[in-house]
């Protein structure tokens, strides 16, 4: 950069590494902490707006809650120069659909390690109240070892400010992942990004999107009425099961997906299963190991969800997923897996009720003579 910028007296700004139509994203140097940062500057007609910035506030905020090893943490946010920013994690690495690009598809076991890890990620979220509302490839991360972090909440809306009937003039997401509802102005919900999430595992099994249109109304069209070319088409190395969950997840109907990333998560998880164990990051046991060791710098609203030292995340109720049951993907031998303590106090219990037999015996033939 031809001059220093320093944003809130705080923040110097390196090397720009990204920009979109609403945004760029530089890397920085946090000057406080002296730590490497990545900012995502607004443009300024957007930061001119009061009713905008007082949007982008609270979904910062909402943002700043979101702490799990899979999203991108947001650390602050402020206003320079007539200029709103974000500060963020700084993650190296590429986005995924950088990847989709150099390796044309994905085989259906590395679309696993990924999606499942988006899905942690999104998951957690949606249990927080907070729906993403542009779930894409290029808003997701992944590192030199294969950790996935999803990025970019900062459009994102609380659930608990969205009324069932709103509409909305403004279409939330890109057009190529966007959900049906969404495409109809629709207020967003955990089930619309489950439909984008399903949309990029399409993309990663396949290569290539369910649909394409030369203009954004006519592909809204046809996220709202045409039904998906089935991925096996293109893909015969998808199986069945992958297939029906991919479909699934593109619904039409909000109500005939997965509730929420959390729920889609488990099936994925359960269907993985079948695949030997990758590298770090690369199977979704691995992955909450992650989770395991990091489960204590997890934030969200208790009422909801419990942090636990051996399972990761586990709803209070039990009625959703329960990362406990990826233990099962350890090599425990039969012995290990044999309840010890249930056995010795069933054997105590044995015992005692045969000594009682003799007891009431005598007791009988003592108040009842031959």
């Amino acid at each position: 950069m031809a001059e220093t910028i320093i944003l809130g007296k705080r923040y110097e700004l390196e090397e720009r590494i990204g920009s979109g139509g609403m945004a760029m994203v530089f890397r920085a140097r946090d000057l406080m902490l002296e730590r490497t940062v990545a900012i995502k500057t607004l443009r300024k007609d957007y930061s001119n707006d009061p009713n905008f910035r007082e949007r982008f506030r609270q979904e910062a905020k909402d943002a700043a809650k979101l702490t799990h090893p899979n999203i991108v943490t947001v650390h602050d946010f402020g206003l320079d120069a007539d200029m709103l920013f974000l500060v963020m994690e700084y993650v190296p690495g590429t986005d995924l659909k950088t990847l989709l690009k150099q390796d044309g598809r994905f085989t259906v076991e590395r679309t696993l390690q990924l999606i499942t890890q988006a899905c942690a990620g999104i998951g957690f979220a949606h249990r927080a109240g907070v729906v993403h509302c542009d779930v894409k490839p290029q808003n997701m991360l992944v590192t030199p070892d294969g950790l996935l972090k999803v990025v970019d909440f900062g459009i994102a809306r609380a659930l608990s400010t969205i009324k069932p009937d709103e509409k909305s003039k403004v279409v939330w997401g890109s057009p190529n992942y966007f959900s049906p509802e969404q495409a109809s102005g629709a207020a967003p919900s955990p089930a619309s990004d489950v439909y984008a999430l399903g949309v990029v595992m399409y993309e990663m099994t396949t290569g290539y999107l369910p649909f394409k249109a030369s203009n954004p109304q006519e592909l809204a069209k046809l996220h709202r009425e045409t039904p998906p070319i089935p991925p096996r088409n293109f893909n015969p190395q998808i199986s069945l099961e992958f297939e029906e969950v991919i479909l699934k997840a593109l619904a039409k109907n909000p109500s005939q997906r997965y509730r929420s990333a959390v729920q889609m998560g488990r099936v994925l998880v359960e269907y993985g299963k079948q695949f030997k164990e990758p590298e770090k990051y690369g199977s979704p046991a691995d992955q909450h190991t992650q989770l395991n060791t990091t489960a204590q710098n997890v934030t969200a609203p208790r009422t909801t969800y419990q942090v636990t030292s051996d399972s990761g995340l586990l709803l209070q109720n039990g009625s959703e997923l329960d990362y406990s049951e990826t233990n099962r993907y350890s090599n425990l031998s039969g012995l290990q897996n044999i309840d010890w303590l249930t056995w010795v106090i069933g054997l105590i219990a044995l015992l005692a009720f045969g000594g009682l037999i003799p007891f009431w015996l005598w007791v009988y033939y003592t108040l009842n003579p031959p």
